[in-house]
């Protein structure tokens, strides 16, 4: 991953990217646009090289990653090799199970082209929780929604990474 730069964030391409999707527009719209700009003050922008790994299966991180542009595939591992569960795009964010459950992550993923992310560490949340409740509420409440939705789903219950 490239170092995150210093300059103030220009999130307009993850909004676009958030919208992108009219099957899921729970990131968009749970948030105003001016509490997306009052986030994007908390959250750090990095590249991913295509077949990089984001997040390692067993890691005790707790990054939350939001996707602007590029493809992520989500796989489980196990003595018998890779089991593919899902590929996130652009609009999309994973490591939700670990931001809430402090657990150790389930799944590894890796770029699958290369990727734009914004992330948000526990610490950044934390502040912001401390300074914007609003806004880390509306957050939290849509990352629950999504949570909820992976799990019910069969195919992509293990996903929650």
């Amino acid at each position: 991953m490239s170092t995150p730069s210093n300059a103030k964030p220009d999130i307009t391409t993850l909004l676009k990217a958030l919208n992108s999707d009219p099957r899921d527009l729970t990131l968009s719209h749970a948030l105003s646009r001016p509490q997306w700009v009052t986030l994007g003050e908390y959250l750090q922008q990095t590249t991913l090289a295509s077949g990089r790994i984001l997040i390692a299966q067993g890691a005790e991180d707790r990054t939350l990653y939001f996707v602007e542009s590029g493809m992520l595939t989500v796989h489980f591992e196990d003595v018998t090799g890779k089991i593919r569960l899902a590929a996130v795009g652009a609009g999309s964010v994973v490591g939700e199970g670990g931001f809430f459950s402090r657990m150790a992550r389930s799944a590894t993923v890796q770029a699958g082209s290369e990727c734009r992310l914004w992330t948000l560490s526990p610490m950044r949340f934390s502040e912001l929780a401390n300074r914007q409740p609003t806004v880390a509420l509306a957050l939290a409440m849509a990352l629950g929604s999504i949570m909820a939705r992976r799990l019910v789903s069969n195919r992509r219950r293990i996903s929650v990474t």
